[in-house]
């Protein structure tokens, strides 16, 4: 809990830190890379850095935990901490590098606000990012422990054994292990962060979801190659479409991921494009365990042509005898596959959905945002629907905006 010290100088100084957190996070980064640039090789995404998304997703981070610790200090923010820390741990982040963070971290927050930094001020904040700090470390532990590893031993090779060119664009991997440790089961719905050595030499992670239950031998992910457009090319995403082939190999971590299936109850998935792969991942779960609760899946694209993995996915829902499919494409409702089509954006209004669900929406954010929306207008309790970024996580972003005092100051658009 914040000290009685400390909150009433967090709460006169939080508009203020708010107002400037993009820049303050901003200025962060810089410093911190001129410093240490090794952090750039295997453990940042240069892409996030480049689209100042990781620097929203941080400034959002830090305004929702301050917020959090005024308005309910009882409670710490869990759902916030636990998303970072299990992208943390998919990252093999030690405790030492939080002390690095906290250097460059202090150096920004003085760089921008000056003399308003004044010792008192210095002192409070240093408390908010140790206790946000330390309760990342304690759970980061807990998961490196629960696998048996540690930090640096996240990794392990993985060789290719099959590459299916599911669409234009998408293309999936099946990947085998290569030595004789035991492949621990991943959850349905986790991710693995796959390291992928570029051109000049530096190693650049990504999450991707599992796509398919784990049998022992295999693990497989799907990734959808970024076209250059308003933005540059993918260079990770092109690299893999392009030029990784069967008999390569890749370095994997160990699966990880907050947002897992509970199969007791029946599911609704809501997903667009490839917001399709870890609604996959838990089908096909659910398919291995011969479910028979009620699962629909809700799913927007362009066409059916763009639909990745649909194969797949409709081959695991005829294995279910409570299974049901609504498609909505672009342009028209033409289907040569087994399920209910819809032309546009997707629509619930006349969809059956079942009783007592458990809702995991993945896409774009507005994508999401709308489909949630629709949710609790139709009296989907907010506790039921869980939601999965592809990215830093800019929905918290929003939420901090609206959460913070005086956080609307600092952009024209919902996002911290």
């Amino acid at each position: 809990m914040l000290s009685d010290r400390s909150r009433p100088v967090i709460e006169a100084t939080l508009p203020a830190v708010a107002a400037n957190i993009e820049e303050i996070a901003t200025r962060f980064y810089a410093h911190l890379f001129g410093e240490h640039p090794e952090l750039m090789d295997g453990v940042f995404n240069r892409g996030n850095q480049a689209e100042k998304t990781q620097q929203l997703a941080l400034a959002g981070s830090v305004a929702v935990f301050a917020s959090s610790l005024l308005k309910v200090p009882e409670q710490l923010p869990e759902h916030l901490l636990s998303r970072i820390a299990h992208k943390h741990a998919s990252l093999g982040i030690t405790p030492a590098q939080y002390d690095v963070v906290h250097e460059h971290l202090f150096w920004a927050i003085v760089d921008v606000l000056g003399d308003a930094v004044t010792p008192e001020v210095a002192a409070a904040w240093d408390e908010v990012y140790w206790l946000m700090a330390y309760a990342l470390i304690n759970q980061e532990r807990g998961l490196y422990s629960a696998h048996g590893v540690r930090p640096e031993t996240v990794w392990r090779e993985w060789e290719v054994a099959e590459k299916v060119q599911e669409t234009d664009d998408v293309v999936t991997f099946r990947m085998r292990r290569t030595d004789d440790r035991l492949v621990k089961t991943s959850l349905p719905g986790q991710y693995v962060t796959v390291q992928v050595p570029m051109p000049d030499g530096i190693r650049q992670p990504r999450q991707y979801s599992l796509t398919k239950a784990d049998d022992g031998e295999h693990r497989q992910f799907s990734v959808k190659r970024v076209r250059a457009g308003d933005k540059p090319a993918g260079e990770v995403s092109t690299l893999l479409c392009d030029t990784v082939g069967v008999g390569d190999r890749l370095t994997m971590s160990l699966p990880f991921g907050d947002v897992v299936l509970d199969d007791s109850r029946p599911v609704v998935f809501a997903s667009a494009g490839i917001g399709i792969t870890p609604m996959a991942g838990m089908l096909s779960h659910l398919a291995a365990a011969g479910s028979h609760l009620p699962i629909t899946l809700l799913h927007a694209d362009v066409d059916e042509a763009s639909f990745a993995l649909r194969h797949q996915v409709l081959q695991d829902l005829e294995t279910l005898t409570g299974g049901s499919v609504h498609v909505w494409y672009e342009g028209r409702a033409d289907s040569t596959l087994p399920v209910e089509a819809h032309a546009g954006v997707m629509d619930l209004t006349d969809v059956k959905l079942p009783e007592d669900a458990t809702f995991y929406l993945c896409g774009p954010l507005p994508f999401m945002q709308s489909v949630r929306s629709a949710l609790i207008d139709r009296g989907v309790p907010a506790r039921d629907i869980q939601y999965e970024v592809f990215g830093p996580d800019l929905w918290q972003a929003d939420l901090a905006t609206e959460q913070t005092p005086g956080a609307t100051e600092r952009t024209g658009r919902h996002s911290a």
